[in-house]
Order: C-alpha cells, then structure tokens, then sequence
C-alpha cells in the first residue's frame, strides 16, 4: 500500500511538475511574443520614417529638376520670340527695299517705253529713206534689187568653187605624197624590227639508232614490224645501208613526228611486234596531241593573248606541224601577228586586236572542216564558230581579198601575211606543191566510201588506202583500186606512175578469261 501511495504521490507530484511547467513557459513565452512585437512596431516607426524622408527627397529633387526643365524651355521660347521678331524686322526692311526697286522699275519701264516709241519712229523714217535709196540705185543700174542680189551670190560661188577646187587638189597633192612616204616608212620600220626565220622544212626525217642490230628487230620476221608501223602512223620507213640511221618520209610533219616519237619508245622498251606496235602509235598519238594543246598555249602566253577558245588554241598548235610553201606555219603567224602589232601601234590603233588577228589568219590551213572552201572563209568562219569580235573576223577572212574589208585592222593582216611570205628565204614554192599534190592524192582517195586512212608514200608515187571489212568486200577493194587508180590519172598531174593498194584486214579478237 505504501508503494502505491508512493507511486501515486510521484505520479501527482510530476503531474503537477508538469503543468506547473507548461504555466511557466506560457508566461514567458507572452512575454518576449510581446517584447518581440514591440521591437517589430519600433522598427516598423523607424523603416516609415525612413522612406517617408526618402520620399520627400525624391519629391524635392524631381521638383528642381522640373523646374529646371520649365526654365530651359522658357528660355528657348523667349530666344525663338527674339529671332522671329528679328526677322519680321527683317523682313519689312526687304519689303520697304523692294517696294523702292519697284518704284525704281516703273521709271525704268516708262523710259524704255518712250525710248522704243523713239527707235520705232527712227525705223519707218531709216526704211523710207532706204527705199528711195534701192528704187535710185535700181533706176540707175538698170536692174532690181533680187536680180543684182542673185547676181552677186553667183559671182560669189564660182569664186569659191574656183579657190575650194584648188585647195583640194593641192591638199590631195600633199597627202598622196605623204601618204606614200608614211606607209613605207611604217612597212620598213616594221620588216626591220621583226626577226625572221627562213624555210628549213623538208619531207624526211632521220632517226637514229645506237647499232645496226635496231635495224633487224624493227624490221621483224619477213618486214611484218616495219608493214605494220607504216600502216599505223602512213609514213615511209626507209631502211638502207646508211649507218645507225633510218630515214621516215612523209609529207606531213605529224605523222613523221608520230613515226619517231613511236619508233623512239619502241627501241628503248625492246617489245617490237604489230600488236605492240599499235598500241604504242595509238599512245603517242593521243601524247602529240597534249603537245599540240601545249603548244597553242605557249604561242598564246608568249605573245600576250588571252581569253582565247580552246578549240582555237589546239588549231595554233597544229600550225606547229604545217607547212605553206615550206613555210613553218606557227612561225609565219607568229612573224605575222608581230608584224600587225607594229604597224597597228604605229598607226595609233589597238595593237593586241591586230596580233590576234595575225595569229589566227591562217587557221583554216590547219582545220579539216569543210576542205572544199578557202582557208580564209574557213578560218572567218571558225573565228566566228568560237566568239571572236567581228573586226577579227573579218581581217581574217579578208586577208586574201575573198570578201570585202570592213575593219581598219584587215588590210594590216593582209599586208604583214604579203611581207611574212615575201621575204628571201621565207618559202619554197618546189615543195609546198609537191606536198598540195600529195595531199590532193589523199583527199581523192579519202573521198570514196569504205576507206578509213590513206597514206601517201614512196615520194607520191605509191598510194595506200585502208578500209573498212565490214563495209568493203574483196571484190569491191579491187574495183576500189581501180577506180582511184581512174580518178587521179583522169584530174591530177604528176611525174611516172602511181601505184594505189588497197588495204583490207579483217581481225577476229577473244578474251581468255
């Protein structure tokens, strides 16, 4: 029983510890709630106060600045008052000055007014006075006025036709003269400053050899090496008893030049058969063409010429292998083109259009377009095909007098072409026609159906023509010979005989794979 008591009592005893506890903390918990607000009211005085003041300032400052602003443009208002005032001022001045002028003008108007009155008065007594005067002198002449006018005005134009005849005649006295002296003077000046080659170029070309073993392998078993090179590139290989040499012999410069860079490539590789043989000519044939190109560009560049076509720079390097009365043709535009500018910077024009148009003069001599028309209207048309300006053109196509001259420049072509040619020791007329009657062989034979190549070799005196299996029988390439054989005896002229074989080779190819 004592211990409940005992429990009981502590149990009370913390209970009412307990809420003796919870009264405490409610009592000072009241207390700094209040003394906390307190502080919060104090603070809250403190921060009203503050931004009042704040407020007030800003109130303050606003207000000067306002008034500021209020007297700056108060201040503005009274100087624009001010200059308006001045120029109303200013103003009635001009107005008082120019009612003055008017005034001023008025007098002026009626004076002039009176003077007129005057002059006009003056004039119908001066025109009465020069009407007696006329019917006097008319009484006295015996004529009218018209009639001695016209009279006059006659006398007067036989005068002049009289003197302007002879001023004329001697103006065009003088200017033949000087004319004559002028252009030879250009002409010599322009020979003399241009260097000059003379025709060195033949139909043979030798090719040498280290011994006269090459000779053996590149003749092949039974010649069939040395048929099948000539039936590739259409020149003649000569092999003789001359010592590490063999000749080629062919009218044109490309084909030669084919032959040798080929013949060259097949000695240093060693593989020499028909098949090799082919295959290398088809090779340097397509290398000879990347000269050519390169060579048209070179011309252009060394000459100064630019923005030429394409097409036209690849005919420049082709001249490079034609020849004109054994003339180097690229020399001889080259020589011409150099020739024009001079003269055309002596005369005052554009030297650059004339060196183009002596560059590109003789372009049709190397174009297989159209081969029935003059190389003149082939090269205009050329030139034109490729966008050259029409003074060009026309130089070009009238430097052989083919079409009328209508740009200054052409009759400068036509003379640095006449001066380029006439030279001593610029052309030899024995072989440019040896080589027309070559290449009129070929062209004959090239005409007829079927035929793919022709070749003229042994000087002209054998004619080689290739065609077609597929599109030539054997029956038809002997009545092909023969009708060529008809053709050239019937409209060529030429020394001996002619002796044309037709060619026909048929190849069946398979691939093992």
């Amino acid at each position: 029983m004592e211990i409940i008591f005992y429990i009981l009592s502590a149990v009370a005893g913390a209970i009412i510890a307990l809420v003796a506890y919870i009264t405490v903390r409610k009592i000072v918990l009241k207390g700094k709630k209040e003394e906390i607000l307190e502080k919060a009211r104090i603070e809250a005085e403190s921060i009203k106060k503050e931004k009042i003041y704040q407020a007030k300032e800003k109130f303050l400052q606003l207000k000067s600045e306002h008034e500021q602003y209020i007297n700056e443009k108060n201040n503005q208002i009274h100087d624009a008052e001010n200059r308006i005032k001045q120029k109303e001022n200013s103003l009635n001045q001009q107005n008082s000055e120019l009612s003055r002028k008017q005034k001023e003008a008025d007098a002026i108007r009626e004076n002039l007014k009176a003077q007129v009155e005057q002059v006009s008065r003056k004039s119908e007594e001066y025109d009465r006075l020069r009407a007696e005067a006329i019917s006097q002198i008319e009484n006295i002449a015996g004529m009218s006025a018209a009639e001695a006018k016209n009279q006059l005005m006659e006398n007067m134009k036989a005068e002049a036709r009289t003197q302007a005849q002879s001023y004329i005649n001697d103006v065009m006295d003088e200017a033949r003269l000087t004319a004559s002296k002028e252009a030879k003077r250009i002409v010599i000046n322009t020979i003399q400053r241009t260097a000059s080659e003379t025709a060195i170029e033949n139909a043979v070309t030798v090719f040498n050899i280290e011994n006269d073993e090459i000779k053996g392998r590149i003749i092949g078993r039974e010649g069939r090496n040395i048929r099948a090179l000539e039936a590739a590139t259409g020149v003649e290989i000569v092999v003789d008893d001359t010592p590490e040499a063999i000749l080629l012999s062919a009218f044109d410069p490309v084909r030669r030049e084919v032959a040798r860079l080929a013949l060259h490539q097949l000695v240093v590789d060693g593989r020499i058969h028909p098949a090799r043989i082919e295959e290398v000519v088809a090779k340097v044939q397509k290398q000879l063409e990347d000269e050519i190109m390169e060579t048209g560009k070179r011309t252009c560049i060394d000459l100064g010429i630019h923005g030429m076509h394409i097409e036209l720079v690849k005919l420049i390097g082709r001249m490079k292998y034609r020849s004109s009365y054994g003339q180097n043709l690229l020399q001889h535009a080259r020589e011409v083109a150099n020739i024009c500018a001079t003269m055309a910077s002596e005369l005052g024009l554009n030297p650059k259009i004339a060196k183009r148009a002596g560059l590109l003069h003789d372009i049709g001599k190397v174009s297989d377009e159209d081969p029935e028309l003059p190389h003149a209207i082939l090269g205009m048309k050329l030139a034109e095909k490729y966008k050259e300006k029409p003074e060009i053109c026309n130089a070009i196509g009238a430097h052989h007098e083919e079409i009328e001259m209508t740009s200054i420049i052409s009759p400068l072509v036509m003379v640095g072409d006449a001066i380029s040619g006439a030279r001593p020791g610029a052309r030899r007329e024995v072989i440019e026609s040896y080589i027309k009657r070559l290449k009129d062989m070929e062209n004959i034979a090239q005409s007829h159906q079927g035929v793919t190549k022709t070749y003229a070799i042994q000087a002209g005196r054998e004619l080689r023509v290739i065609v077609g299996a597929e599109q030539v029988s054997d029956q038809d390439a002997e009545a092909l010979s023969k009708e060529i054989a008809k053709k050239i005896q019937d409209e060529m002229v030429y020394p001996g005989q002619v002796k044309i074989t037709v060619i026909r080779e048929t190849r069946s190819v398979a691939f093992a794979k």
